[in-house]
């Protein structure tokens, strides 16, 4: 125990190092942010999409903005599938070897993400310990290394491909973690790179049931699963029985707000909430401050950032603005260039920006995520506002969710139709509808004035889901565990028909 403590103090001593050099990006974010691109420019300007772009040529910003376009996935897959074949210096030096697999949430096509060596040391490794240093500086009574961090990772099924690999982001991170890191982390490697979910989740109980875990790292959906199960294993009525030591859950790639209320009850204590934003493309911002629901911006990962108004987004003509002229509460589109060789890559998610000193922002949703079939523009954040309000209104908790709308036929209003899955169902459905029609009125005034009179939408369709109906139609596609995500908006009908088939059979 005495060489535990020895241990905790140490490593805590030497992250807390790390906080004068997130100060300094914080005080000097848009030099930060120059220095980022210009040494992102010089390293890549010999590569094949260099040459192509000129990156030799450009001197400032404009240049910059001038000769790179923004592109998708699809514009780019090309170039990611030459340097999948092995090909050196495609967008970045040498030979990439490793691609994170990613389906996303938009279609059910495969997506790989280049992972260099940079980007995984200078940003996805780097975040991981500034995420504890962030932590440790809030709480330097803090005991992580004293107890097990339970991570809850993704599949790992690894194919050797012109001796490049792919496989899940999480996946390639646990393969290369120091040794240091899994001295402290449950379960162990061999269990944690498991491909099969349900066998993963059994394996995953049957280790980290018997260790004094402390902190807790993963989605909140897939965590709430593993805890929901390790209790029916143990037979301990909350988390805090198993756990007496767990302090701190850190999550991400989902909001927490449907969430919050079910973890404080499994878990049967406070503990500390910490929300990360990453992705396959990279790791992008950490809470900083302790209870806050804003994440810090973080600009020294090797990541250059821009940004398209929502309300000037058209897919034909994206134009984009530098960090510096983002306003505050207004949607925007990120586009990232990378250390990983993504070039002015439009990610498909929408921030808000809470703070312009230093640069906080929070997730509002994705750029195809959101539902606007009539001008209402909602988003996602607007829904879980309202669903969250909804909740407390009516002592009820909610699992899962997705909306779509219902077009207009015949003359008649559209509509909303919501598939909601209740961990607590409320009393009336109907009175829990109206405060949530209410809710959203109030957090978007594009949405308040088409349900006017229910001239172009009509009150909100809401069926309640049966038991495990998102969990059941997620294996049906093969996306259960790691960052797989149910799709909370559409517009279209995609997703909610075949819930709506399936909760009806």
């Amino acid at each position: 125990m005495a060489t535990k403590a020895l241990f905790n103090t140490v490593v805590n001593w030497f992250i807390r190092q790390r906080i004068d050099q997130i100060q300094n990006f914080m005080d000097h974010p848009v030099e930060t942010q120059k220095g980022v691109l210009f040494s992102q420019l010089y390293h890549a300007e010999n590569t094949d999409y260099g040459k192509i772009h000129g990156f030799s040529s450009i001197s400032c910003y404009e240049d910059f903005r001038r000769n790179i376009p923004i592109v998708t996935y699809e514009d780019f897959e090309p170039f990611i599938e030459r340097a999948r074949q092995g090909q050196r210096d495609v967008f970045w030096p040498g030979i990439v070897k490793n691609f994170a697999k990613s389906s996303g949430t938009t279609n059910a096509k495969s997506k790989f993400i280049p992972i260099t060596d940079e980007s995984l040391e200078l940003c996805h490794m780097k975040a991981g310990k500034d995420l504890i240093s962030i932590y440790a500086n809030n709480h330097p009574d803090n005991h992580l290394f004293t107890n097990k961090n339970l991570r809850l990772g993704g599949s790992a099924d690894f194919y050797e491909n012109f001796n490049t690999k792919f496989g899940d982001l999480s996946a390639i991170l646990i393969d290369n973690l120091p040794f240091w890191v899994e001295i402290t982390t449950t379960p162990s490697k061999k269990v944690s790179l498991m491909s099969e979910w349900e066998s993963k989740l059994k394996a995953i109980v049957s280790e980290v049931k018997n260790e004094d875990v402390g902190s807790l790292t993963g989605v909140p959906s897939w965590m709430l699963v593993l805890l929901q199960r390790t209790l029916a294993e143990t037979g301990h009525k909350n988390i805090s029985d198993l756990w007496p030591n767990l302090e701190v859950f850190f999550h991400g790639g989902i909001s927490f707000k449907p969430y919050r209320d079910q973890y404080r009850q499994i878990i049967g204590k406070d503990i500390n909430y910490y929300e990360i934003y990453n992705a396959s493309e990279g790791f992008f911002a950490i809470q900083d401050q302790y209870g806050s629901d804003e994440m810090l911006l973080m600009l020294d990962y090797g990541i250059f950032y821009e940004f398209i108004p929502m309300e000037t987004f058209d897919e034909k003509n994206l134009q984009a603005i530098p960090l510096e002229e983002v306003e505050l509460g207004k949607n925007y589109a990120m586009v990232i260039t990378t250390n990983s060789g993504l070039w002015r890559y439009l990610i498909g998610d929408t921030v808000r920006f809470t703070s312009l000193e230093p640069f906080r922002i929070k997730v509002s949703g994705r750029t195809k995520h959101y539902i606007n079939a009539f001008g209402e523009e909602l988003m996602i954040d607007n829904v879980e506002t309202a669903l969250t309000k909804a909740c407390e209104a009516t002592d009820a908790s909610i699992l899962d969710f997705t909306g779509a709308p219902v077009f207009m036929q015949n003359g008649e209003s559209g509509a909303h139709e919501w598939v909601l899955e209740f961990q607590r169902k409320p009393e009336n459905i109907e009175h829990f509808g109206e405060i949530f029609d209410n809710h959203l009125k109030s957090v978007n005034s594009d949405y308040e004035a088409k349900r006017y009179n229910d001239m172009t939408l009509k009150k909100p369709i809401i069926h309640v889901a049966k038991p495990q109906l998102f969990y059941n139609w997620m294996s049906q596609r093969g996306k259960l565990g790691g960052q797989n995500k149910v799709p909370r908006l559409s517009n279209d009908r995609e997703y909610i028909e075949p819930l709506l088939q399936m909760n009806e059979a």
